[in-house]
Formats: C-alpha cells, structure tokens, sequence
C-alpha cells in the first residue's frame, strides 16, 4: 500500500488519497535478515521504507472490515526498497530523465523486500494502539543515521479497512503480506535527496514487533563470496 501515511504523503507533496494505492511486490523480492539488498544495474536511487507487513492467516474474499481481523495471522516487520528514479519520482532525476510509469521494477525488483525473522500472533498486539516504526541507515564506518519515525496511529487506512478493501477484487491466500504503508523521512525527500549506496546497512524497527537489519552491495558485487547465492 502506497501513501497510507498522511506525514509521508506531505512530504513528497501529495495530497492525502481518496482510497488506497495499491502495488505488488513479488515472491523474489523477500529476503531474510542479515542477507544482502541488492542494487541493480541502472539504478542509483535506492532507497528504504520501514513497513508493517500484515499476514494473512485465512482465504479473504470480499471479507468487511468489521470481520477483517479474523483473517490476520499476525504481523512481521519489512523494508520496502525502492528504486525512485525508475519509479519516477522527481527528486531523484536528473534533466530529461522520466520514471517507468508504473512502479513494478521500482519495487519488485530482486531482493526488494527484506521481512524480520519475527512473527508476533494477532492476539498479542493491536496496530491500532500505535506502533513505534523506525529505520536507520548505517554508514560504512558505524554511523547511524535515524531516518524514519512514526507510528501506526498516523496510518490513513487500518488494517481492517485494507483488508477490506483489497479483499474486494483481489483475493487474499494464507501467507500473503500486505505492506501497509510507511511513514514520513524517507531519504528521497530529504534536502539533499539520501540515498543508499554500497557498503551501507539499513536497519528497520517496529515496537513489539522486531527487526530486519541489510547490508547493501551493488549488482556487480552480489556474487562474491558470502552471497547466500546466485541473485542473477
């Protein structure tokens, strides 16, 4: 879900949606912690997004936000990179350069989707009592920088009324995950834009939840020893 958080929104200077944005990212896009984010090809415009990934427990087909709740498993804690020149943000373009205009590269490419080992059951918290999310990135020599921090208070749309919402035409299978959104802090709408490069390491945090911690190498790099394995 794209643009669920109002701060986030602003901040790239969009006006709040009328209903949600919706995106896929796909089976090759997960990556575990402490495996390696890769940068494409193509692209110097890498960047991260602190999300809460809702898990979907039971088949949802048109489910109403008052039972949504029944169909969530638990939750996980993710990063949605992102590659904002192919996705066609201005900030993070040079002159005459135009986005892909859709964003299925900009957030479905390889390794894309960093997911916590920790899963929290449904029952054991609620993110409508608001949930701390934030997300650093680490320079080469140890620095952190603080980037993101929200809450889940501050989402536009909650978890059952997305539930609701994508159950209505696409239907939801035990396992799937729904990124729900980011808060403000990103580094493409910093000044000067911040982007992550090579030898960098993200780390993204929800309260009683966990994290998922990455380092960052470039494409040209994700064969060396220590891969984990082939990412082509």
């Amino acid at each position: 879900v794209g643009l669920n958080y109002a701060d986030h929104a602003a901040e790239g200077g969009r006006p709040t949606a009328e209903r949600p944005l919706l995106f896929a990212k796909f089976a090759n896009c997960v990556v575990a912690d402490g495996e390696r984010v890769v940068r494409p090809e193509g692209t110097r415009a890498l960047d991260l997004e602190v999300e809460l990934g809702v898990v979907i427990g039971r088949q949802a087909h048109r489910v109403r936000a008052a039972e949504a709740m029944a169909y969530v498993a638990g939750y996980v804690v993710l990063d949605d990179v992102s590659a904002r020149d192919w996705q066609g943000v201005p900030a993070a373009l040079h002159e005459g350069e135009r986005g892909d205009g859709q964003w299925v590269r900009a957030k479905g490419s390889d390794t894309f989707l960093p997911m916590g080992a920790d899963f929290v059951t449904a029952d054991e918290l609620d993110p409508r009592d608001g949930l701390r999310l934030r997300s650093w990135r680490i320079t080469p020599d140890g620095t952190e920088h603080a980037m993101q921090d929200g809450t889940t208070l501050d989402m536009l749309w909650d978890v059952p009324a997305l539930i609701e919402y994508i159950s209505r035409t696409v239907t939801l299978d035990p396992g799937d995950v729904i990124a729900t959104g980011t808060p403000s802090g990103v580094g493409v709408f910093r000044d000067p834009p911040v982007f992550l490069q090579p030898g960098d390491r993200v780390r993204c945090e929800i309260e009683g939840i966990g994290s998922v911690a990455n380092p960052v190498v470039d494409w040209s790099d994700e064969r060396d020893e220590g891969s984990g394995g082939d990412l082509a």
